[in-house]
């Protein structure tokens, strides 16, 4: 009786101790995540009731509520949470994406150089850029609604005027819309 309630014990112990292990696993690797991916994002991705005028596929923007939202139909959209200008850099407007760019490289215009003389002068597409892993520009604006390397920066307003989301968000949005969407900022 022992030997048996000893074993249960033994394989108690290993069962528990392989869940706790199972916590730390890093599994960026094999799922192509990337080497700095996080799904901790700190506003989730959700669908919502939302109506509204626009059409479904038309992106809104509320840089008050710090939200964007892709029109769907039936009166719903998906509201993602993003990073907004700060003060001073907020803006409104309706324009249209007219590009889109996996891993995009960066080359911060001279408004922002002369703010920020210690950025670089141009960055390569990466894990490392402050573009992320998507980005989709904004009309003929230096903006554009991009993922970011700092996903702790979301819902924060801490931009120069572009819309920041998480790299998984972006992913999302970016394999949802097209070249020509409507995108209405509102202020």
């Amino acid at each position: 009786m022992t030997r048996v309630l000893a074993l249960l014990i033994a394989a108690a112990f290993v069962f528990n101790a392989k869940s706790a292990f199972a916590q730390y696993v890093d599994t960026r690797g094999f799922m192509d995540f990337g080497p700095s991916f996080t799904s901790a994002n700190p506003i989730p991705r959700q669908l919502v009731h939302f109506q509204s005028r626009y059409a479904p596929g038309t992106i809104v923007i509320s840089t008050g509520e710090r939200r964007l939202y892709l029109v769907l139909p039936d009166g719903q959209a998906l509201r993602y949470g993003i990073g907004v200008g700060r003060d001073g850099f907020r803006w409104g407007g309706v324009h249209r994406i007219t590009a889109k760019k996996e891993w995009p490289s960066w080359t911060p215009p001279a408004q922002m150089l002369r703010r920020r003389p210690d950025l670089p002068r141009h960055m390569k597409g990466g894990i490392d850029n402050p573009l992320g892993a998507r980005a989709l520009y904004l009309g003929s604006t230096l903006y554009r609604i991009h993922g970011s390397n700092e996903p702790e920066t979301i819902g924060h307003a801490v931009s120069s005027g572009c819309f920041r989301m998480t790299n998984e968000d972006v992913k999302d949005l970016y394999d949802r819309v097209s070249v020509g969407t409507t995108v209405v900022v509102k202020n």
